[in-house]
This record gives structure tokens, sequence and C-alpha cells, in this order.
């Protein structure tokens, strides 16, 4: 439980707004400062990104924490991003990005690195998230808006009866349990292999669709069995297959070196992740983490936020078995963009190469990965956790 000081509420304890906002300071138009003190432990300061307007929602989220009424079982993204802060191993700051809100363990639109080189340093899946290697993917076509607009109601219909939808939905890919086995391991080199994504996709695509760190045994039997139906499938919440169009070109060279090249050129955005199975490796690993004992277990702000050193057995177990939901989520959504190249063909009566229907990128918003980085002029290999950002 953490203790934040001030006014009493039940078991949990907290400050005024007024004595809160002492520890935020701005230090530029659009960055803001959480000072050291702001929650307990904290062993380096936060920062957080936003203009005057997302400024008011942050700030009427933690006053809001600040009254009695709403103690219980909230909290605000700003005191999450003070929690994360206090994790031992932490680099410099723990940083909140401008769609920044409340969310599990860390915030959405979290970012924070830690010390590889740390023996304490650890690793959390409420930074990566549930939804394993969730991201966006965008494809090009050669079509205009005129082209479209005639036939988008019938466009729309063709890609929903591609690409299956909703809570539970399941994948029309044929995929065995040796085909999961293969997806978790390899990641796209399994869908160029098996016709379902073009060769050159994964020059557009982040780590190129493969982490190879990661193991397919450490992905328990019950997150394969949630995985194996849900293969090219879109899942529901805030997923989407949406069909785009250029509205606004600022800079040309580099939008051509992209395939951009016109206002009202017709794109598509692939949003989804790594749908059941992801979600189960996440809860498989918090409740590990939460069971440790003695030497394993490391103490932190907020329950939601269990972890395990990096160096350890659980903390290589979660990091492995994340990397290969993250191998699922790129064959996910390189399954869909085989279902939206045949709707799109489909409809128009021709080839999805004849559409020119290339990946322009593929990122995810929510993974850690080992980097390298400058520190204080010196490189660094960081655990670097991305959540929602």
């Amino acid at each position: 439980m953490s203790f934040f000081g001030g006014l009493s509420s039940g078991s949990r304890v907290v400050r005024t707004y007024e004595e809160e906002r002492a520890y935020l300071e701005q230090v530029a138009p659009c960055q803001w400062s959480i000072k050291q003190g702001f929650v307990p432990n904290m062993k380096v300061p936060g920062t957080f990104y936003v203009n005057a307007a997302l400024q008011d929602l942050v700030f009427s989220e933690l006053q809001q924490f600040c009254k009695a009424s709403a103690q219980q079982g909230f909290l605000p993204a700003l005191k999450q991003i003070g929690n994360v802060a206090a994790l031992p191993g932490i680099v410099r700051h723990s940083i909140g990005l401008p769609d920044v809100h409340s969310g599990y363990g860390f915030a959405i639109g979290n970012v924070a690195a830690f010390d590889m080189e740390d023996p304490d340093a650890v690793v959390s899946p409420g930074g990566v998230g549930f939804d394993i290697n969730c991201g966006v993917r965008l494809l090009r076509t050669n079509l205009s808006e005129e082209d479209v607009t005639p036939c988008k109601e019938a466009l729309a219909q063709g890609l929903f009866d591609h690409i299956p939808v909703g809570v539970g939905s399941q994948g029309v890919i044929p995929t065995d349990a040796a085909a999961l086995q293969a997806a978790l391991e390899y990641g796209m080199d399994f869908s160029v292999r098996e016709g379902f994504a073009w060769a050159e996709d994964k020059e557009h695509c982040e780590e190129y669709g493969r982490m190879l760190t990661a193991d397919p045994a450490s992905v328990s039997p019950r997150a394969k069995k949630r995985g194996l139906p849900q293969l090219g499938t879109l899942g529901a919440g805030n997923h989407y297959c949406e069909i785009q169009v250029v509205d606004e070109i600022f800079d040309k060279r580099a939008a051509a070196k992209m395939g951009l090249e016109w206002k009202g050129q017709v794109c598509i955005m692939i949003h989804s992740g790594s749908r059941g199975l992801g979600h189960q490796v996440a809860t498989d690993s918090l409740v590990q983490m939460e069971k440790a004992v003695g030497g394993d277990a490391v103490s932190t702000n907020d329950r939601q936020l269990a972890c395990a050193r990096i160096g350890s057995e659980t903390g290589k177990k979660y990091l492995s078995a994340m990397a290969a939901a993250a191998n699922y989520a790129w064959v996910n959504r390189s399954s869909m963009t085989f279902l939206c190249r045949q709707a799109f063909a489909k409809q128009f009566d021709t080839t999805p190469d004849d559409l020119d229907m290339a990946v322009i990128y593929d990122v995810s918003h929510n993974i850690a990965k080992e980097e390298e980085h400058l520190v204080d002029g010196r490189p660094k290999r960081l655990l670097v956790h991305r959540k929602g950002s």
C-alpha cells in the first residue's frame, strides 16, 4: 500500500491537492517535473509532457484523487509516474508522454528505462501491459479518395467479411499447435514462409517483425490454448482496421520515401496486438511475481507494479515469454494485412501488388526491449519499458 502523507481516508493517506501541486514544477512550456518525495522512495524525478489542454486533464485527475470520495482503487497518472520512479534500477526519469492517463501499474503513456548492469534493476509486466505488442501498422495504396467513395460501404463490409472482429473472435487462417509454436518463435519469418506476408513487409517493421529472445517454452499451455484460434483476428475495445485518407503532407520528401505522394491518397491502419495469448502471458507473470518471497521479492509502492529482477529466473522467463507474445502479435497483424489485401483486391478486381498495398510501418506501443543509449556520456544497456507509448 502506498503512503502519501497528509489527510487520512481509511487505510490510505493523502495530501491536499495544494500540497501535491507543490511537487510539480513547470520547466518548459510543455514540460513538467515531478519532484522526488511526491510518492515514497522515488529514486529519480518524474517528467511529463503536456500542452495546456492536456495539463488540465492530468491535474483534474490528481484533484479527484485528493477528494475522499475518490480514494479507493484509483491512482491518477501522475502518482503512477511517481511510483515507477521508485522502482529499483530506474535510469534518469520516469516519463509521461502527452497522451498520459491512468493505467494498470504504469500509467498509459509511461516510459521508463532500467539499467541492465544493475543487479537490482527490474522488469515489470505492468510496464508493458496485458496486450503485449499492441501496435499499429500502416499500409498504403495507389487509390484516391475518389476511387473509394462510391464503394466505401461495400469495401467496409468486405473488410468485416475477411477479418474476424469482437471478443472471442476466431481466425479464418488455419493454425495448428506446430504453426503456433513457429509463430511464437519466428514471428514474421513464419508469416513470410507461409505466404501470408511479403518479404519486404519485414523491412518496415520494428525488430523486423521478430524478437530473437522469444522462447515458446516460456509461454504457458493456457496462453497457447487461448492464442491458437485467434491468429488473424482484430479483437475488440479500441482495436480497429480503418480506411484512412492522407489529409496533409508536411514534409514532401519524407512522405515520398514512404510512398505517400498526394492529398487524398488512401491508406489502411491496423491497430491490434497479441489477443488472449498476450493477456495470459501477462497474467501468468504477474501472479508469479506477486507470490515471490525472500530474496526474490521486490518491494513496490503499488501491487500492480509487481516485478522481478531482470537477471532472475522469473524475470528472464517473463522477457522470453513477452518476446514470444510480441512475435505472435506481428504474425497477427501480418495475417490481417493478408486478409485486408484480399478484401481490397476483390473489391477492385485486381491484385494487392497492382494496388501497391505495401507496409509503411509497424510499431509497438506495449513492449520492453533491451536497447543501448548514452547515459551521462557513456553507452549503457537499458531495458526500456514502453506502455501505451
